[in-house]
């Protein structure tokens, strides 16, 4: 028997709910406890193997606070609907997976939160430089 891969949009959707969940330091399980759910079930929607419904989706938007268009946004044209007008470019793959992960995460809160300019700008050279010497 084959496995069913989930859909592009299921695991697009799915992870952008796990990013915005990980940026705001929420669990999976509060999530779910919001939502009357498991914290596995709130795996499987972040995951894609499970489909996240309509009005399930209008929950998760609220309770993480943003639109539900935010689930959608990055979407690339081969995956979904065809982007129109001034659409922006899709993100690299490499990009989405490192403001998904833990310590992607941690870097993002920890440079907001750097008010000097050129601190921030001797933190992005610094980047540059380490990139280099792989």
């Amino acid at each position: 028997m084959v496995k069913k891969q989930p859909h592009p949009i299921d695991l697009h959707v799915g992870r952008r709910v796990k990013m915005r969940r990980m940026l705001i330091g929420m669990s999976q399980e509060k999530l779910g406890n919001q939502l009357g759910l498991t914290f596995q079930q709130v795996q499987k929607y972040e995951k894609g193997a499970n489909r996240i419904g309509a009005s399930r989706l209008w929950d998760i938007s609220r309770i993480l606070e943003v639109p539900v268009r935010f689930f959608f946004e990055g979407l690339r044209p081969e995956t979904g609907p065809p982007a129109e007008g001034f659409a922006e470019e899709a993100q690299p793959d490499y990009v989405l997976d490192f403001v998904q992960s833990s310590e992607g995460v941690q870097l993002i809160k920890a440079f907001v939160q750097i008010k000097d300019d050129n601190v921030r700008r001797g933190i992005v050279n610094l980047a540059k430089t380490l990139a280099k010497d792989r």
